[in-house]
């Protein structure tokens, strides 16, 4: 049967190294807002010299609201929701068309992705994307992958495109995943500042937060922090993780031939990494239907060095409802985040059988994912 868990992961269709590339809107657009014809051109350029050089490229790119303002002047005033889904519908058209025209003067084909965050909470969902994308790959085609802003509302979207980026490299099972934006990298403090400078060298266990500034780009939704959040989480599953500028002339193949002269931050991934059911699992907190309330002694031998399952025995309360298979949120006494996993019972089982010994797991410990 389609989709089952044993299915095997994202299958490759060579030896070829697997790679994301994220461009953001503000390496897309020109200081007046408008969509850089020139920007994207080089971009496609890059990404081809890629393809030619063994690399199979999913493209993640933002840009559909800005490609779209600028087709239509509106005469009454629209609300942050109606902007979104009007100039992003007219906008990925125009988008996606502008990628198209300019790979096909190499003869690459490419195909449009539109997807949501509530198409990556079920597990079922979840595999039907990566058999598309893992279809198009074998083919030779370009996955050009976007949020659909047309039916995305604010409670549904993504963070930005970093926190999609993300997911695609870790369903996609991929090598790196590049984040290009407008700057060059994380730097040790402000980046006005004479003496600051870029953090070549990050491990996926440090966490940068310190020497962030939380301010936003001008035409995306994400900042910096979001995108070492993202960088964390993703290095931890695996994944070696580059922050960079999208508008330094050839900054893909440098960092493909030179990586040690390209000025870039590179967030070392983990050896040994997760599953691709927990890979998943990582990225679901958003998505969970309920929360569980366990004891101290439940949290400190879930945070402990041994591998271990959640036991009914150790829950206090649940919150929500739920089915079996959902993602759910374990909270500790004090409310904090331990993990994230699937659950074995739906809500009205788990409540009846709490406290319980000798009993399957609430969530076993292969379909869980350590905050």
């Amino acid at each position: 049967m389609k989709n089952k868990e044993t299915e095997k992961t994202a299958k490759r269709t060579s030896v070829k190294k697997r790679i994301v590339v994220k461009v953001g809107s503000n390496v897309l657009t020109r200081d007046d807002g408008k969509v850089d014809v020139t920007r994207m051109s080089a971009i496609v350029d890059q990404i081809v010299w890629l393809k030619r050089n063994g690399y199979e490229v999913i493209l993640v790119s933002s840009g559909s609201m800005a490609c779209g303002r600028n087709e239509l002047k509106v005469n009454h005033k629209l609300d942050s929701v109606e902007q979104r889904q009007l100039f992003s519908a007219i906008g990925q058209v125009k988008l996606v068309g502008l990628y198209y025209d300019l790979f096909r003067e190499f003869n690459f084909h490419v195909g449009q992705v539109l997807t949501m965050k509530e198409s990556f909470a079920t597990r079922g969902e979840y595999l039907n994307q990566r058999s598309c994308m893992s279809v198009m790959l074998e083919n030779n085609v370009i996955p050009i992958v976007n949020e659909n802003d047309t039916v995305s509302v604010t409670e549904l979207m993504f963070t930005d495109n970093d926190e999609l980026s993300g997911l695609i490299a870790s369903m996609m099972d991929c090598d790196t995943l590049i984040i290009l934006t407008n700057v060059d990298g994380i730097f040790n403090g402000d980046p006005k500042e004479p003496n600051t400078r870029v953090i070549p060298i990050v491990n996926y266990d440090h966490d940068l937060s310190e020497y962030i500034l939380d301010t936003k780009s001008g035409f995306g939704r994400g900042g910096m922090i979001t995108k070492a959040h993202i960088a964390n989480k993703v290095a931890d599953e695996g994944i070696k993780v580059i922050i960079a500028n999208g508008k330094t002339d050839n900054i893909l193949i440098n960092l493909a031939t030179r990586p040690q002269h390209t000025m870039h931050t590179e967030f070392r991934p983990n050896p040994n990494p997760t599953s691709t059911v927990k890979k998943w699992i990582a990225h679901s907190e958003s998505f969970a239907k309920g929360i569980v309330h366990v004891n101290a002694k439940a949290a400190e031998a879930l945070r402990g060095d041994k591998a271990v399952s959640l036991l009914l025995v150790g829950v206090t309360t649940i919150e929500g409802e739920f089915e079996e298979g959902d993602i759910i949120s374990i909270v500790d006494e004090r409310g904090k985040l331990v993990a994230v996993g699937r659950s074995a019972y739906d809500s009205d089982e788990a409540v009846k059988n709490i406290g319980k010994h000798d009993l399957k797991p609430l969530i076993h410990y292969d379909y869980m994912y350590m905050e």
